[in-house]
């Protein structure tokens, strides 16, 4: 013990010498000595020094501090503690060491770090409090127990935003409901203590002004200029006062041995007295913070983790629907603004939905869009997104929108498998070594063919676009660049059926039937030429290619025929080995001069 009085003397006796020091030779070293922090926070409220009255403060500040420290750095009480007691004793110093010091190492690492080490630390704490505390209430241990779990709750959903996880509630509200429930968790602590009879009046007086104090603050902070001033006499007097927090915590953990039995029960009517009181206390300042139903709500937002991917109608179930329109309504993905202003509360925009559904053309829905304030009140709404709140009005039209994944897909192969059957092979007695037939779907506008190329050429991006140059330079058909021959097509069409044939030898010409012909080298480094597959309903083959270089690697020659059947399109495509670089137009079309 003895050693431990040197120790609390060292220390009170360094922090008036080191603000002595500075008072006389440096701003920065009395700034240390009486705020404990780094100099540089000093020139972001003083840039031009300390004038006379923030260094009065700030000795003011030193002796405070220095009192405050010797009450906190006193002697614990002897006396025997059972595991808990003992527990809560060391875990309560740890959390008087943190806010003291250990706040400047963990600080040092990451926030993940310091954020986890505090919500376990006073989740220990909380637990012990209603362990160790004897409450002589079920009512107020409750009580206590709902308001601890809440303060722990809090210091998760930072866990969460610093993880970027979905948070268990905006940061306003949640930070709004921590600072109310650590005001009331104190309350409750006090009487708690009170009623155990085990603590000294000094102990709970400790108590009180930490929770005075800490209210002193708000029309303090609000007089000196708000919550975003950086008044430096406020930011003092703030630090000096948090120390009788800190009292409080570590007379708690001195004083816990000491004292009696518990005091008498209390009289029936004061017992029920007690319960409202505490009921008020703990539900009243909840229910304030709980928005009516009119507010302004953004439960889900355009960036929320869940709204990155639309499912379909049909995989969502009915409770889950009006969140899908939701994230629909707030999406701002690529940088546009969203269906619907923040200003406007979920329950309203579910209600616009609705609304929107019943509109009976494009002008009404830009015009209740511009009421409700969009942004965007000129792009209508999509039924894709209307779907979600009125099912029964938007299936009615288009049953499709109401698939689940499942039914998209098998109704996407059926209208693949029904644009294949439509094409034939134009050559069916001629059988090439390998073959197929199959609808080609091109890109929506129609600017480009298909490719017959080696796909394991690493020029390949290069050849093509070498081949795009060449298809428009020579006013062709077909544009040849090594291994990658690009086909155009004649008329502006999505989609035209293709047949490709690789033979050994050259075959007929067989002219006759078709609109144009055209013939062309190609080469393949490495034995494999093909057309691309849609893989998926995009552009490409909507059926499997097979491998037209039969030879392996080598030099061919590729042979197109094109012609027009009424309004489709199709193409043969034979290949065989050839060496010739001769580009041959066998047969050219020729346009209705009409």
């Amino acid at each position: 013990m003895l050693l431990w009085r040197i120790f609390r003397i060292a220390v009170v006796g360094l922090v008036l010498a080191a603000a002595a020091v500075g008072v006389v030779f440096s701003d920065d070293v009395l700034w240390v000595a009486v705020e404990w922090t780094h100099p540089s926070l000093l020139e972001f409220y003083a840039p031009d020094g300390l004038d006379a009255t923030a260094k009065a403060v700030l000795i003011v500040a030193a002796v405070v501090k220095a009192t405050l420290l010797w009450l906190i750095l006193r002697v614990p009480a002897p006396g025997p503690l059972d595991r808990r007691e003992r527990a809560l004793r060391w875990l309560l110093y740890l959390a008087v060491a943190y806010i003291l010091v250990l706040w400047f190492p963990l600080g040092l690492l990451s926030d993940m770090v310091d954020l986890v080490f505090c919500i376990v630390l006073w989740s220990a704490i909380y637990v012990l409090y209603l362990l160790v505390i004897r409450w002589r209430s079920r009512v107020l241990r409750a009580a206590a127990g709902a308001l601890f779990a809440v303060m722990v709750a809090g210091m998760v959903n930072e866990v969460l935003d610093e993880l970027n996880l979905p948070e268990l509630g905006p940061g306003m509200v949640v930070g709004i409901g921590l600072i109310v429930c650590g005001l009331l968790e104190t309350v409750l602590t006090l009487v708690g203590q009170h009623r155990d009879g085990r603590w000294s009046r000094g102990t709970l007086t400790a108590g009180w002004l930490s929770l005075n104090s800490y209210l002193l603050v708000f029309p303090l902070q609000y007089l000196s200029g708000g919550f975003e001033s950086d008044s430096l006499v406020l930011t003092i007097f703030i630090d000096a006062v948090a120390l009788v927090h800190v009292v409080w915590l570590a007379a708690t953990a001195r004083e816990m041995p000491a004292g009696g039995l518990p005091p008498e029960p209390l009289p029936p009517a004061r017992q029920r007295l007690i319960r409202v009181a505490v009921a008020a206390v703990v539900v009243l300042p909840v229910v304030a913070l709980i928005p009516p139903e009119s507010a302004p709500r953004t439960t889900f937002s355009g960036w929320s983790m869940g709204c990155y991917e639309f499912a379909p109608f049909g995989d969502l179930k009915p409770e889950e629907r009006d969140d899908a329109f939701l994230c629909r309504a707030r999406d701002q993905m690529g940088g546009v603004p969203p269906m619907f202003p923040d200003t406007v509360s979920d329950q309203q925009i579910l209600a616009y939905g609705r609304e929107l559904c019943r509109t009976e053309d494009r002008e009404e829905q830009e015009a209740l869009l511009r009421r409700a304030g969009s942004e965007r009140a000129s792009w209508g709404v999509d039924s894709s997104d209307l779907v979600y709140v009125c099912p029964e009005i938007v299936g009615a039209t288009q049953p499709e929108l109401l698939r689940s994944s499942e039914e998209m897909e098998a109704a996407n192969e059926a209208y693949i498998a029904e644009l294949n059957a439509r094409c034939r092979d134009p050559w069916p007695r001629t059988k090439g070594v390998v073959q197929a037939t199959a609808n080609y779907s091109l890109f929506a506008d129609g600017d480009f063919g298909y490719y017959v190329h080696d796909p394991k050429d690493e020029r390949g991006e290069t050849l093509a676009e070498q081949a795009i140059e060449r298809l428009y330079e020579d006013d062709a058909q077909v544009g040849v660049a090594g291994s990658s021959v690009l086909v155009g097509h004649i008329e502006d069409v999505i989609d035209l059926c293709l047949t490709v044939k690789a033979f050994r030898t050259a075959p007929p010409l067989r002219l006759a039937g078709w609109d144009q012909v055209t013939e062309v080298p190609i080469t393949t480094p490495h034995g494999h030429l093909t057309v691309p597959e849609a893989g998926g309903g995009d552009v490409g083959a909507n059926a499997p290619m097979p491998n037209l270089a039969i030879e392996g690697k080598g030099r061919y020659r590729l042979r197109v025929y094109v012609r027009l059947n009424g309004g489709d399109e199709e193409h043969l495509v034979v290949v065989f080995p050839g060496t010739s670089k001769k580009r041959l137009k066998l047969k050219t079309w020729k346009y209705d001069s009409e």
